[in-house]
């Protein structure tokens, strides 16, 4: 079993092997090895065929190297991979075999031979049939995607554990336009040896990440995954993204790792029993990734709207009927107050609809009021009028370093609003682009479910 302090090895290697470095980005091994020029430990290429790729010296093999290395990136055919990994004993600390065509292909055999070499040789192992694993942190991307084609993320919170790496390449395009930063990522493919369950052990205990997102096809160990994920969303918020949900999505998931699905309502109804989050859908999974990259999760139901449009105030309290939170009135005293501040026109109930006469700090002195009387506050700000400026931005970001309760903020599309929502999640308050988005975020910071 993989320990946190030998999985911090895989995500920080002071020294990496490239097996099946090639001299351009063409191919897989290229692109590997481009992306590697920027990590900051040592890079060793293997090809028999050079004597230099990309500026460094290149060896015929892993036992040429003149050390030991931390992490080996095998990029060969996999015919090829058994005999590499004999190479590993003594050699390799962890090896990512990113070559595919074992169990996902039908060949079973194959898989079961690199598990039982690789268990000989002492090498842990991601893969194969994955990317591997990235760290910002440290510049370390073993992935064969180019950045001129897939932007990776900005330096952040979130960590990303996917048995697909086809997942986590839309992933890094929405968090890239969410303005949401990672801590680390990593795909494990067939999950020969490192799985899951290794991952949160170690995603844990490390200070870089926050939240942690988990996209699965398969369990191989069910009791041990529970353990792991139980440990796991003590310590900060772990998402839960299920594929292979029925008969087809099942075969399509056998195809994809070569592990089995197992039945869904299994699965799912053990996640509720322990109060693990399972996302219903990838919409759902990185509304409530954003949140929570942005604000920690607390306790509570009541949730306070504040709009000035009265349709969207409407959409998002029907949404927060459908997620379980109350959209209470406000109370008579605090009825009584509100009409002495605000205007008759003024719409002062729940949600609290300031019109389109709204001025920026009026969204503030409605929080100020009822501030003890909710537990989290939807902010609906539509940009078309103007009484919104960008100064409401730093308004918000004063108010909830006071309160300290969850925001989360609902604007249009338009011309003025792009700035905006810029300065608002420089806040630390997460936009959303509907209503019933906006509601989904602050469900992931508050869990009604939970609340007393």
């Amino acid at each position: 079993m993989a320990t946190m302090e030998t999985l911090d090895l895989l995500f920080k290697p002071r020294s990496i092997a490239v097996i099946g470095a090639a001299h351009t980005p063409e191919k897989l091994g290229g692109t590997i090895l481009k992306n590697l020029l920027k990590y900051k430990g040592r890079v060793y290429p293997v090809n028999p065929k050079y004597d230099e790729l990309m500026g460094m010296k290149t060896y015929p093999s892993l036992s040429d190297i003149p050390e030991p290395v931390d992490l080996s990136l095998i990029a060969r055919p996999a015919s090829e991979v058994p005999e590499i990994l004999r190479e590993h004993r003594g050699r390799a600390r962890f090896a990512v075999i990113i070559s595919s065509g074992f169990a996902e292909t039908g060949h079973e055999n194959l898989q079961d031979e690199i598990k039982k070499i690789g268990n000989e040789a002492g090498v842990r192992m991601i893969g194969p049939n994955c990317m591997g694993v990235y760290n910002p942190y440290n510049r370390l991307d073993t992935f064969f995607l180019p950045p001129d084609r897939v932007r990776r993320p900005k330096r952040g919170n979130v960590a990303v554990v996917s048995q697909s790496g086809a997942f986590l390449h839309c992933l890094f395009g929405v968090m890239v336009v969410a303005n949401i930063g990672i801590s680390r990522a990593v795909t494990y493919g067939n999950a020969v040896d490192i799985d899951e369950s290794d991952l949160y052990e170690y995603l844990a205990d490390n200070p870089e990440t926050d939240v942690v997102i988990s996209y699965i096809e398969s369990v191989r160990d069910g009791r041990r995954f529970i353990e792991k994920a139980r440990l796991l969303d003590k310590k900060k918020p772990l998402l839960v993204l299920k594929s292979g949900k029925g008969s087809s999505g099942q075969a399509a998931a056998y195809s994809h790792t070569g592990r089995l699905a197992g039945r869904y309502e299994v699965f799912s109804s053990v996640l509720g029993q322990f109060g693990i989050r399972e996302m219903k859908d990838f919409d759902e999974m990185t509304d409530c990734m954003k949140a929570l990259s942005y604000q920690r999760p607390s306790r509570g139901k009541k949730i306070l709207i504040i709009t000035n449009g009265g349709g969207s105030g409407v959409l998002a309290s029907d949404e927060c009927m459908r997620q379980g939170f109350e959209v209470r009135r406000l109370s008579d005293e605090k009825m009584r107050r509100m009409k002495e501040i605000f205007p008759d026109f003024y719409v002062l109930n729940n949600p609290v609809d300031l019109t389109a006469q709204v001025e920026d700090a009026q969204y503030v002195t409605v929080l100020k009021e009822l501030k003890d009387e909710y537990d989290g506050f939807l902010i609906v700000a539509l940009t078309g009028v103007r009484g919104i400026t960008e100064n409401l931005a730093g308004m918000l970001r004063d108010f909830m370093a006071e309160v300290g309760k969850p925001i989360v903020f609902h604007t249009s599309c338009g011309c003025e609003s792009g700035r905006l929502v810029n300065l608002v999640e420089k806040a630390g308050i997460p936009v959303y682009l509907s209503p019933e988005r906006a509601v989904k975020g602050l469900k992931a910071l508050l869990r009604p479910q939970f609340a007393g």
